[in-house]
């Protein structure tokens, strides 16, 4: 999905032309993946413009700079302040919003704790991530044969940009076998996640996904859908997924900031439940949207209004 450019960019505490925006070919972080990001995204409301958890997703990213020894140079209020302030310099009524916070220019060393931090925030215009026919038929994706990564490798609760180029590899091999997305197993071969969203299925009339210590990131989304999921009357069960539970699932879908709540309505090339948008995945879909969308009450705090 290309990038539709924006006319501003949050560049260590100034609005700067999107084109203006840019860094020296030998950052750290370029060489070794030394940042961390969040993405968020903001929703069109009668109210105008609101960022969906927008809170939450500023502590997993103060959180994420702590496992990763960044030494932030904002506070969240102050982060919290650029963002919305992003967002109104490009009247944006919905859009995506990245902020990435990584070491800039001074090493070259695998130890980059001299450079500068240095922090960015992006914002532009996007669409449904995994496509828009994907939210209501579904989507078609594989087991990848790349695995999560292991305890002690790399801090899978943490959202540094180094740890995905495993999730490139899942999504790179999903995309090279005409797949939507692909979802990769822990290193015991269990279910873990997608390339870039949390999993949940439906299997006997209860709600199942994986525990973070199935070596996931701790999804924002993820944990609206437990609380929507339970408000509905729903049990949710976060517990160790064997793969082939997969296949005789009566639902499953995605979760995450990008692909919101799609539906998996194959698993390789395996049917799963009817092949199409479960029951359970439609009521969660709209009792999410319609929080989003400003339709409904918004009881759990989690829009933060632009304006």
């Amino acid at each position: 999905m290309t990038i539709q450019k924006s006319d501003k960019i949050w560049f260590n505490g100034q609005l700067v032309p999107w084109d203006q925006a840019q860094v020296h070919v030998l950052v750290h972080a370029l060489h070794y993946g030394s940042s961390v990001f969040e993405g968020i995204r903001a929703y069109a409301t009668p109210r105008g413009p609101a960022v969906f958890c927008l809170n939450e997703h500023l502590d997993r990213l103060l959180g994420s700079c702590k496992v990763y020894r960044l030494a932030l140079p904002y506070s969240k209020d102050e982060l919290r302040q650029a963002i919305l302030e992003t967002v109104r310099a490009n009247k944006h009524q919905a859009c995506y919003i990245r902020p990435l916070v990584f070491r800039g220019f001074d090493t070259l060393a695998v130890d980059g704790t001299s450079c500068p931090v240095e922090v960015v925030i992006a914002t532009w215009e996007w669409g449904r991530y995994l496509g828009e026919e994907g939210v209501e038929q579904g989507i078609d994706v594989c087991v990848s044969s790349w695995r999560r990564m292991a305890p002690d490798t790399y801090p899978a609760m943490a959202k540094i940009g180094g740890q995905y180029i495993n999730s490139q590899f899942i999504a790179m091999e999903a995309a090279e076998n005409n797949y939507t997305e692909g979802i990769g197993l822990d290193i015991n071969g269990y279910v873990s996640e997608g390339s870039g969203e949390n999993l949940f299925l439906v299997y006997q009339g209860a709600l199942y996904t994986p525990p973070l210590s199935a070596s996931i990131l701790a999804g924002v989304t993820r944990r609206c859908v437990i609380t929507l999921a339970r408000e509905l009357g729903y049990e949710v069960r976060e517990e160790f997924i064997p793969r082939e539970m997969l296949y005789v699932a009566e639902e499953v879908f995605f979760t995450g900031t990008a692909a919101e709540i799609t539906p998996i309505r194959s698993i390789d090339r395996i049917t799963i439940g009817q092949g199409r948008r479960g029951e359970v995945t439609k009521r969660l879909q709209e009792r999410f949207f319609a929080i989003t969308s400003g339709e409904a009450e918004d009881k759990y705090g989690w829009l933060t209004y632009v304006q």
